[in-house]
């Protein structure tokens, strides 16, 4: 079985390892969603991964609802992005950006007072993380059978702007109770149309933005995350191994550079229940690399791959915290702790200033 330091081919991408970055909200862009200079140290400081997955950025306006994300829908935003995904290169590495549309989870203060968007008419659990602090999310919308092209095409865009900033690829980001995850899970989609009802038509929508997306950038530097089996910002299913086999079964159609799974442990992400393991049903359904994410240590991610349950791991707090992930799980080096009260926070502090091993 391959070790974690072999390289892998993800489709099109040539990763030097099996240690990727997993994608992490941190923050730090304007407030116009515009990156900033301090965004392209933070990622070039980890370019030894296998593969940067960026953090979550926003597809258009209607679909980002996070203060100070990133967005990739207009050119501001894709000339930002340029010298972000040139550090990453000039420092030998390899990013790809992931795509994102929140649906409902979009408060109205980010759509100018106009409700969110959402397989059906729902409202989140919880709080929405705004310009105004901690809010209440509203009720979205349904969103039209009409506006579903005009959805495609956004997709469309931001993939081709991804391509424009010089990025090796994209991720389309269909998890953690998100837009595609809202169409996806039978509590949140209550449609009747060709979008609802049924498995087949619930997995319609992350069909047809897959093709929408692998059309501009190629299948072959197409990935896709999931997460298939916990209840998550209110989204559930009553049968995840069924629905998200046929959504692994769907995507395996394609031959996309990977497809990355958040599936957590017995007792869940935050200790939330979680259901049996999907990822195994799923890896036998999908043909392409498969990616786990789940909270891993150099020793269980290793132990993962020598089991044949996955091809490569990503790794989420483990790097943000430690720029030189790859090199400590190699020397079985002690790790940095990650700092919560700086992820979302906007300077350097808890962001750029980890230390490596070469500066203790």
């Amino acid at each position: 079985m391959p070790s974690l330091f072999d390289p892998i081919r993800l489709g099109a991408i040539a990763a030097p390892n099996r240690i990727l970055m997993a994608p992490l909200t941190r923050g730090r862009a304007s407030a116009r969603h515009v990156p900033t200079p301090r965004m392209a140290e933070y990622y070039a400081q980890r370019a030894s991964a296998g593969l940067i997955i960026t953090e979550a950025t926003g597809i258009s306006r209607e679909g980002l609802g996070w203060a100070f994300a990133p967005g990739i829908w207009s050119e501001e935003q894709t000339a930002a992005w340029r010298p972000v995904v040139q550090a990453v290169h000039d420092a030998g590495g390899r990013i790809a950006c992931q795509l994102w549309h929140m649906g409902r989870l979009v408060h109205p203060d980010f759509l100018g007072g106009e409700p969110g968007v959402s397989s059906s008419a729902t409202t989140a659990p919880g709080t929405a993380h705004t310009y105004a602090g901690k809010q209440p999310y509203g009720e979205a919308r349904a969103l039209r059978l009409d506006e579903i092209p005009r959805l495609l095409e956004d997709y469309r865009s931001a993939a081709r702007n991804a391509v424009a900033a010089g990025f090796d690829g994209v991720e389309i980001h269909a998890a953690n109770g998100y837009l595609i995850d809202q169409f996806l899970r039978d509590n949140a989609n209550r449609r009747s149309d060709a979008y609802g009802g049924p498995i087949a038509n619930r997995v319609r929508l992350l069909r047809e933005v897959t093709e929408a997306v692998a059309g501009v950038v190629g299948a072959d530097r197409t990935g896709v995350r999931l997460s298939p089996n916990e209840p998550i910002q209110g989204v559930e299913d009553s049968d995840p191994e069924a629905l998200f086999t046929a959504a692994a079964t769907e995507l395996g159609r394609f031959g996309l550079a990977f497809l990355e799974l958040r599936e957590p442990g017995p007792h869940g992400t935050f200790g939330r229940a979680a259901h049996p393991p999907v990822a195994p049903a799923m890896q036998r359904a999908f043909a392409g690399p498969l990616i786990l994410n789940a909270d891993y240590e150099g020793d269980s991610a290793q132990a993962t791959l020598d089991e044949g349950r996955a091809d490569a791991i990503a790794f989420g707090r483990t790097f943000l915290a430690n720029p030189d992930l790859p090199a400590r799980l190699r020397l079985d080096a002690p790790l940095n702790k990650d700092v919560q009260a700086t992820w979302y926070s906007q300077g350097d502090e808890g962001y750029t200033d980890y230390v490596t091993m070469d500066a203790l």
